[in-house]
Parts: C-alpha cells; sequence; structure tokens
C-alpha cells in the first residue's frame, strides 16, 4: 500500500433537519448543546462510529478492512486473532498484579500490534488502546483525528409528545383497562448546520500502514457516512461540503487553524431561525503557498 506523503486538514460540514444527530446519554438522550451558548455538539466519537459503519457496509469481507470497535465485540477476543495468526501465546504471564504491558514480551506485543494495523481499518487510521492483559497489542496513535462537531448557530430542541397504540406486557395492559396507548417523548433540532475538523498526519500513517488507498476511503467514508445510517431518531442527516486541504509536505506548509479561518459559514438572513442549508453561504479564502484545496465529489 503506497504510503501518503503529503499532510490533510479538513472541514466537514453537515446538517441535520427534524432530528437528534448525538443524544447525550446523561441528559435524556437530549441533543448534546454546549451550555454557555447554546450551540449543538456532535461527539468526534459518533462521527467515527459512522465512518467504521460505512467501511463494514461497502469493505464487508475484504482482507485488511475489518473494524476493531463494533457493536457486540469482545475486544480480547479480536486481539486474540493477531496471537493466533502470528501463533502466539497471548495469555497474560508474570504476577497476576503485573502490569498490562509487562504480560507479555516487547516483541510479541509489537508482532500483535502490527497485525493489528493491518487487519482493522479503524486501527490503524484512527488508532486504539489495545494494552489488555489478554492478548496484549500495545496501543496506537492514529494518523486520523476528528474534533467534535459544532453547530454555526444556536440550536432549538424541540419536544413532541408521541403515542404507541400497544403495550408492553399482559400486566400493563390490564393494569390500563384495556387502553392499550402510552405515552413518550421524541426530541429533535428542527434545524441545524454543524462544522467539524479533522487531520491526516503522515509520520503516524507511516507507522500504522495508512496508505492512499485507505485515504480515499476515508473521504467516500465522510461523504456517505450519513446516508446508510438512518433512523427515526436521527432525522434528515447529509453531508454538505468537505473541504480538503493538501499541503506540500508531510510536515505541512501552514498551521491548521489558519486553514480553517479561511473557511467562512454566514447566515443569509439574520432575522429568522435557519431551516434549510440554502440558507448559508460557504467561501473559502486565499489559501498560503504550499496548499492547495482537493474536491472528493459530492
Amino acid at each position: 500500500m503506497s504510503a501518503i506523503k503529503n499532510r490533510y486538514d479538513f472541514v466537514i460540514l453537515f446538517d441535520v433537519k427534524d432530528g437528534n444527530p448525538n443524544g447525550d446519554p446523561d441528559a435524556g438522550n437530549l441533543p448534546r448543546v454546549d451550555p454557555e451558548t447554546g450551540h449543538g455538539l456532535v461527539t468526534d466519537v459518533c462521527l467515527k462510529r459512522k465512518i467504521r459503519n460505512y467501511v463494514m457496509l461497502s469493505r464487508a469481507g475484504a482482507p485488511g478492512y475489518d473494524i476493531y470497535v463494533k457493536e457486540k465485540a469482545v475486544l480480547t477476543a479480536q486481539q486474540g486473532l493477531a496471537y493466533a495468526a502470528l501463533g502466539l501465546d497471548g495469555s497474560p504471564k508474570g504476577d497476576a498484579d503485573e502490569r498490562p504491558r509487562k504480560a507479555h514480551s516487547a516483541e510479541h506485543v509489537e508482532r500483535a500490534r502490527d497485525w493489528m494495523c493491518r487487519h482493522f481499518y479503524d486501527v490503524r487510521a484512527f488508532g486504539a488502546v489495545m494494552g489488555l492483559k489478554e492478548n496484549n497489542a500495545g496501543q496506537v496513535r492514529g494518523p486520523v483525528q476528528l474534533t467534535f462537531a459544532r453547530s454555526i448557530d444556536p440550536i432549538y430542541t424541540a419536544e413532541h409528545v408521541i403515542t404507541r397504540m400497544a403495550v408492553a406486557t399482559q400486566a400493563e395492559a390490564d393494569k390500563q383497562g384495556g387502553d392499550n396507548r402510552t405515552m413518550g417523548r421524541k426530541s429533535t433540532v428542527p434545524y441545524g448546520l454543524y462544522r467539524t475538523h479533522g487531520f491526516v498526519s503522515p509520520p503516524l500513517a507511516r507507522q500504522t500502514h495508512f496508505g492512499t488507498p485507505d485515504l480515499a476511503l476515508l473521504w467516500e467514508a465522510i461523504l456517505n457516512m450519513f446516508d446508510h445510517d438512518r433512523s427515526a431518531a436521527r432525522g434528515l442527516l447529509a453531508v454538505r461540503d468537505l473541504i480538503v486541504f493538501e499541503h506540500a509536505s508531510e510536515l505541512g506548509s501552514a498551521p491548521a487553524h489558519k486553514l480553517f479561518d479561511q473557511v467562512e459559514v454566514r447566515r443569509k438572513e439574520e432575522k429568522r431561525p435557519p431551516r434549510d442549508f440554502s440558507e448559508y453561504t460557504v467561501t473559502v479564502g486565499a489559501l498560503p503557498a504550499g496548499v492547495t484545496r482537493l474536491a472528493p465529489a459530492l
């Protein structure tokens, strides 16, 4: 797999209409919000989950594109695949109170870590903490990183009362005297345009074997990550723009924040709450020498 030679910084713009892009379990699954400003938030973990799901769907069964962190996965078992393939013993060694990183030889951990990077896309892209006591595969710092997404404007959380014409148990039906209607609540964001920033590091990509085909798959996954992750709770989610800056070298030609400052997202009309992406304009200013803008197809 050909190595990545240039640094990349990128901006993702996505929006939600009448849905909950990322519920907060500590707040009754309400949409995440910055309590001081009212701006909506979507965690980096949520966005990485969408990318993982797309890779699983689009590259199912392809060698080297398995996913390490997936639903119902047992991580020690995932790492055990590396030890089994390499013919190594992954059981803990030494005193029971010994720290996990000392339970296996450094050579075995290094070989297991390398195997995990080559076989799991999300390990070589995002990294992973795999220093478990059993089947220790160390720790990987991934070349692809994302920030929290933040809405361009403060969001409003709408509360909706919903009705279900059924009950869960017979005891509940008897208690309600034959009226099987149950009430619930649903929280949505009427509209929100979110912005998140991402980074790709060539030096870290070399360490994890993240190559140019993996980078192309990353852009593909970002552009399509919501189209195959629909649910009634999420409403209408869509990636509206992916702005990628390619540097002329692996260390970069300009600080990332200066490039991000060139991306301006502005409302056309300030007098009423936004309800559609068409109510915004997106402009990219002049770029410094050594930086070019890529245009992954939407």
